[in-house]
């Protein structure tokens, strides 16, 4: 059963398609970053590189748009999926394009990371049951219809309605429909065609001439057919709105639309732990095996392993199993994230032929349920498989997060080990420049704890290496790689310094490990301070009261309250 939930609040529209329970399909548009596929705009050339086969086109966005050649002009012909045929040999961009000329243009692919938006001059007007090509003169036919029979009917229906000069593309829910209803949409998208054109002659560029329709207009238009068993909605403009969109465009599926006003749908139906699992690397299978899966601006690859899964017979049979379960989440993960581009999958290590080709029939066929095309390329001579999924519009991932500002988007942080050595080298050079009596060291409590070591053994002979004395604390505010050295420049200073506890303080405090020395005594730190706490060896892991007892440079004694 296919269900469709309308998650809506002021800041953003969510739309899940949940298929028998699972999530098959998210769509997220918030009203700071507008879905920008679709829109036509009249533009200016900005730049044309002969070198790269393409111009800069200016259409009002924050970068400027990319035009390729291919993309400049009408195809001279198309295939059979609607796919342009073209000598590009034959095209140069210089005799088509020139600075500061007019067009009008349609966003492709919207802008990601450092890339600006890719258009064409190729407008295609979606509609329920057609897609309107103005500018090419060809038909073409969904190629999720698949009986011969019906796609020739349909064929021939749309060349007797095809306007002169421009193409039609028959969508998927046209099939065994009647011809009036063929005809009313070519009508309907002809007439938005019109308005386009006369709105272009009175702007000037650059300009927004056309805005697709919002998602959740989008979602009836494009999606509630008649497998959909409900449409699910959560706010009630929202409602009236698609009832609207819905009764102009399918009245019969009026009725499979509901309003649960200030339900938490998602919540509800567990989307929300769905997509807090798409935004995380690692993904478990219910086998027990797991897939990881790194995203870059061009590249996806996706690695599959065995995991926690030991199977029960041989290991061929263990490998077979992992890999067919992870090809079905594969496509779906690749579904939920919106992952386009190139992608390539390592698939644990197959011997026998037949289960290399059974694990990628099963991912070619889960593919065949994507509305984004892709195409399963096969396996390379490393064993990869390689794939490719048309980026359309933002991940997930880029909708959702940004680059982190601590690590810059490598994912990884420095070590404390490596910010201890790295404030080690830093004292020493201090030290030599300066005659100060002493040094507060300010870093994270990690790095701290290094600096500190076990029973201040580490602080004090980097005092003996350094013949100065030194206070370290740590700071919880501070990140990993972040520190500060301060001159003292009296021994009062210093012991004001001392750190960041008081004999008969109380607090609770969680234990670490127990004392390398006394086993009796257990290990707790704050902020990298030390704290031996009397008979705390047998309370490893757990919370307890203490009260500070004796307070030393590095280190406090305190007893459990």
């Amino acid at each position: 059963m296919k269900e469709i939930l309308v998650q809506s609040s002021e800041e953003q529209n969510r739309v899940a398609v949940v298929d028998d329970g699972v999530l098959s399909e998210l769509y997220i548009e918030r009203s700071l970053s507008q879905r920008l596929a679709g829109n036509i705009y009249k533009g200016r050339v900005e730049n044309v590189l002969p070198g790269m086969q393409a111009a800069f086109v200016t259409i009002g966005l924050e970068k400027n748009a990319f035009l390729y050649v291919g993309d400049a002009i009408p195809p001279r012909g198309l295939s059979e999926e609607g796919e342009p045929l073209i000598e590009e040999s034959d095209l140069h961009v210089q005799d088509i394009l020139k600075t500061g000329q007019e067009v009008l243009v349609q966003i492709m692919k919207e802008p990601v990371g450092t890339k600006g938006a890719r258009i064409t001059t190729n407008i295609t007007l979606p509609g329920r049951y057609l897609v309107l090509m103005p500018t090419v003169d060809y038909i073409g036919i969904s190629r999720r219809i698949e009986h011969e029979d019906e796609r020739e009917r349909l064929k021939a229906l749309a060349a007797s309605l095809k306007p002169p000069g421009m193409g039609l593309i028959v969508r998927t829910v046209a099939e065994n429909l009647h011809a009036d209803d063929i005809a009313q949409d070519v009508q309907s998208l002809v007439g938005v065609w019109q308005k386009i054109k006369a709105k272009a002659m009175n702007y000037a560029p650059p300009a927004l001439i056309h805005q697709d329709l919002e998602l959740v207009q989008r979602i009836a238009r494009d999606m509630f057919t008649e497998d959909v068993a409900q449409i699910l909605v959560n706010n009630r403009f929202v409602y009236e709105k698609l009832l609207d969109t819905v009764e102009t465009l399918t009245p019969d599926l009026r009725g499979k639309i509901a309003l649960r006003e200030q339900a938490d749908l998602f919540g509800d139906y567990g989307i929300e732990q769905e997509i807090q699992r798409a935004m995380r690397k690692k993904v478990w299978l219910k086998s027990g095996g797991y897939l990881v899966i790194d995203q870059t601006e061009a590249l996806t690859v996706i690695d599959v392993n065995t995991g926690k899964y030991v199977g029960t017979t041989n290991l061929e049979d263990t490998v077979l199993a992992t890999n067919l379960e992870a090809a079905l989440e594969i496509a779906r993960q690749l579904r939920v994230r919106n992952i386009g581009g190139i992608i390539v999958i390592d698939f644990i290590d197959m011997q026998v032929a037949e289960n290399q080709a059974q694990v990628l029939e099963a991912l070619e066929h889960e593919c065949k349920k994507d509305k984004v095309k892709t195409n399963v390329l096969g396996l390379t001579q490393l064993g990869l498989v390689e794939m490719t999924r048309k980026k359309v519009r933002k991940s997930l991932e880029s909708v959702m997060s940004r680059c982190c500002p601590n690590c810059d988007g490598s994912g990884k942080v420095l070590s404390e080990e490596t910010i201890g050595l790295r404030i080690k080298d830093e004292l020493l050079q201090v030290v030599q420049r300066t005659k100060a009596p002493g040094f507060k060291v300010e870093s994270h409590p990690l790095v701290a704890s290094y600096l500190i070591g076990s029973g201040g053994h580490g602080l004090a002979e980097l005092e003996r290496k350094l013949d100065t004395r030194l206070s370290v604390r740590g700071v919880d505010c501070l990140q990993i790689d972040q520190y500060a050295i301060e001159a003292l420049h009296s021994l009062i200073e210093l012991e004001q310094a001392k750190g960041p506890l008081s004999v008969g303080q109380e607090l609770e405090v969680r234990i670490e490990e127990p004392h390398a020395l006394y086993p009796e005594a257990g290990i707790a730190r704050v902020n990298g301070f030390v704290i031996n706490v009397d008979g705390g060896g047998c309370l490893v892991g757990q919370k307890v009261k203490v009260k500070i007892t004796k307070l030393q440079r590095t280190s406090a004694r305190a007893k459990q309250v």
